[in-house]
């Protein structure tokens, strides 16, 4: 398209062609060209502004923004000036009919041109970034911490926006080579340790941590050494988003607490998992859900025969059938809208579709919900999920992967014993049946549905107050995508009736969590908003555990999966229990559905008891029951917070 700056640079690099063969006649000629030499610098001449601004136009010289000029496009400068200038002096030898001339004019000619064409397109990026956006005045005053790769592209992309929201003061790097030194005319001001006193010499507002291979661990020791410094923290995508070496300033977003809890990157065995999903029939109950949908979205990565999303709820299911059809229009996606509970629907469903691989992730996880329906908690985890392990036995289903919880473990609520009975019947079942039965176990997900984060983002929207139950209750916590992705593994490895349990990490207090929110948010805790305590809920415990007493562990290929010893469990008294169990809850008996719980796990203890038909009585945790474990925590809470 000729456009008028199109047509400036097309005009500009016409006159330095021609500057760059009358230099080259000068130099050759010590700046006195003779007479006889007169005929051929006029034949050169006329075929070099012929030749040379054709082929600039016909190769797409002037299809690059060089605003954005790079080494890259130096390249494609070079192989331009290189294939002009030989098509010129060919020119010239045919049209001089091969006569001798000296060849050092063209050798010369080709060295200016290149070099002047390089520098006109420098010194308009340079004028550009220097004059035209104006640095000075505009955007709040920045601190980079991290001068390596990723802060040199950051930086230049600050640079690149006309208006830019940041203006950079200097950087922050620990390497001692890099102090005093310069990054594109920057400065490297100091180490991260003399961040606080940075800060406030140079009246920072912003600073974004510019290290996308930073693990939580670096991210908490960066912000810890900020306090009280009343300034924002940003930071950018993953090394994962970064691979490919853009970057754009969209991508610079305020550091969460996900960042904060990041582990290390889940690293999985893609060939183990495609050997039992890819070009299966997969199915996935409790689509819908956070932790559904995002088994779809991994499931869907390693391209199934057909993917069935099973879920009650009609909304969720159309908002992940739409996004898997538009991220994978290959695979093939059935949604299926059927409950769980319903045991002929699921028997059918299987029936028809007989898939091949299921990943059971339906149920109901909101502890102190269930507290107030324990009959629904029975029926959709406990029954829902032996309707869902029958039929994928009578189907004869090659893998069936069951999401549990570490609330399953010495059961304190009735969410954590229907997840414990449902374990107990997935093995016993496993011992008759040809299905591949894997148990998967693990804690908190940040960002579920349900789970505390969003609550304290909301709360904090409001102006607080953040409530947090108890001081002293710490859990475990892993994002979606590595809970997801680690499923997906474990479900590769088990032989049958196993329990898998993920590597959590360290627990983290719940106060620290709502004081680092807190602080994520510009504000300060206890004085712009408040955290009151409101005492355990309903079949609340102070901490969660991983494993039962005498569930030994043994260590699996993936070092972030552990197997328990496979425990032998008979069938047949597991389905009497159940049946008086399902009959407690199908009469809505509390007391028999409480004492069913109890036979089929006998470490179930809850935390009240149940007087008849009365109204729920609840009793305080005892402290002295739960020693708290090692923790982790974001930063040394004041003595009297912890």
């Amino acid at each position: 398209m000729l456009t008028k700056r199109r047509l400036i640079v097309f005009l500009t690099d016409t006159l330095l062609i021609t500057l760059s063969l009358c230099l080259a006649f000068l130099l050759r000629f010590d700046f006195t060209i003779p007479a006889e030499q007169s005929s051929l610098f006029w034949e050169c001449l006329l075929v070099v502004i012929i030749v040379k601004p054709l082929v600039f136009v016909v190769t797409g010289f002037y299809n690059s923004l060089w605003r954005y000029a790079s080494l890259q496009d130096a390249v494609e400068i070079l192989k331009g000036v290189t294939l002009s200038s030989f098509l010129a002096v060919s020119a010239v030898f045919f049209l001089r009919q091969f006569t001798p001339v000296p060849r050092s004019i063209f050798v010369l000619d080709w060295i200016l041109l290149f070099a002047l064409i390089a520098a006109s397109r420098l010194l308009w990026r340079l004028w550009r970034e220097t004059y035209v956006i104006n640095r000075s005045c505009e955007g709040a005053r920045t601190l980079i911490v991290g001068a390596g790769e990723a802060g040199s592209l950051l930086l230049k992309e600050i640079w690149r926006q006309p208006h830019a929201s940041y203006q950079v003061i200097g950087f922050v790097d620990d390497d001692p080579d890099k102090k005093g030194m310069k990054l594109h005319g920057i400065p490297v001001l100091g180490e991260a340790k003399q961040l606080k006193t940075l800060i406030v010499a140079n009246d920072i507002e912003d600073v974004i941590i510019a290290m996308p291979s930073a693990d939580g661990k670096t991210l908490r020791g960066i912000i810890d050494l900020c306090k009280n410094a009343n300034v924002t923290f940003k930071t950018l995508p993953s090394i994962g988003e970064l691979i490919d070496g853009t970057l754009t300033i969209s991508q610079i977003k305020n550091v969460e607490i996900e960042d904060l809890l990041g582990r290390e990157p889940v690293v999985l065995d893609r060939v183990l998992i495609g050997r039992y999903l890819t070009g299966r029939r997969v199915l996935v109950s409790g689509a819908g859900g956070s932790i559904g949908s995002e088994i779809c979205r991994q499931v869907a990565q390693f391209t199934p025969a057909k993917l069935i999303l099973l879920d009650q709820a009609e909304t969720p299911l159309y908002e992940i059938e739409k996004e898997l059809i538009a991220r994978f229009p290959d695979v093939r996606i059935m949604p299926l809208i059927a409950d769980v509970r319903d045991r002929n629907k699921i028997m059918l469903s299987f029936d028809e579709y007989a898939p091949e691989v299921v990943f059971h992730a339906a149920a109901y996880k909101h502890v102190p919900m269930m507290e107030y329906n324990p009959t629904q908690a029975v029926l959709n985890n406990v029954f829902g999920s032996r309707n869902i392990a029958d039929a994928a036995h009578q189907c004869k289903a090659h893998n069936l992967v069951m999401i549990s919880t570490d609330k399953a473990v010495n059961p304190t609520n009735v969410m954590g014993a229907t997840k414990r009975t449902a374990e107990i019947y997935i093995q016993a079942l496993s011992r008759v049946s040809s299905t591949k039965f894997t148990t998967v176990r693990f804690g908190n997900v940040l960002g579920s549905n349900g789970s505390v984060i969003p609550l304290f983002k909301e709360q904090i929207a409001a102006g607080g107050p953040v409530t947090v139950t108890d001081k002293r209750v710490i859990r475990y916590f892993m994002t979606i995508p590595e809970a997801t992705q680690l499923v997906l593994q474990a479900g590769s490895m088990g032989s049958g009736g196993e329990i898998l349990v993920l590597d959590m990490g360290d627990p983290v207090r719940i106060i620290d969590l709502a004081e680092e929110l807190i602080r994520l948010s510009g504000l300060t805790p206890y004085v712009d908003i408040d955290i009151v305590v409101t005492g355990l809920r309903p079949g609340e415990k102070l901490f969660e555990e991983l494993l039962i007493d005498g569930e030994g562990i043994l260590p699996t290929t993936h070092q972030k999966i552990k197997v328990l010893e496979p425990v032998y469990i008979d069938l047949k008294p597991v389905n009497d229990k159940l049946d008086a169990l399902y009959a407690a809850a199908h009469s809505n008996s509390i007391g028999e559905l409480m004492a069913s719980l109890k036979q089929l796990v006998p470490e179930f203890k809850p935390t009240y008891h149940f007087a008849g038909a009365a109204p729920l009585t609840f009793q305080r945790v005892r402290p002295d029951l739960f020693p708290p474990p090692a923790i982790s925590t974001f930063q040394s809470a004041p003595a009297e917070k912890t």
